[in-house]
């Protein structure tokens, strides 16, 4: 997939969010991404936030631990 694919997937996903708040969530992830330098994010967490960041990947690696994308849409 490439960024322009990318970009317009986005845009579609956003369009069908009508939690404000998740949309507020989103706006300042990619705000603050889009400012920061790479590696600026991960040197202002704690070593108890990097260990929750480096615990939650390897729970992502198990299926079972994952969310499939309808259930999340409900939610939200």
């Amino acid at each position: 997939m490439g960024t322009i694919e990318l970009k317009s997937d986005l845009h579609k996903i956003l369009d069908r969010i009508e939690n404000e708040q998740l949309l507020r969530t989103i706006y300042d992830f990619l705000k603050q991404r889009e400012t920061a330098k790479e590696g600026q994010i991960w040197i202002t967490l704690t070593e108890e936030q990097k260990k929750e960041v480096y615990l939650s990947y390897e729970e992502s690696e198990d299926d079972k631990n994952l969310i499939d994308w309808d259930t999340l849409k409900k939610r939200y």
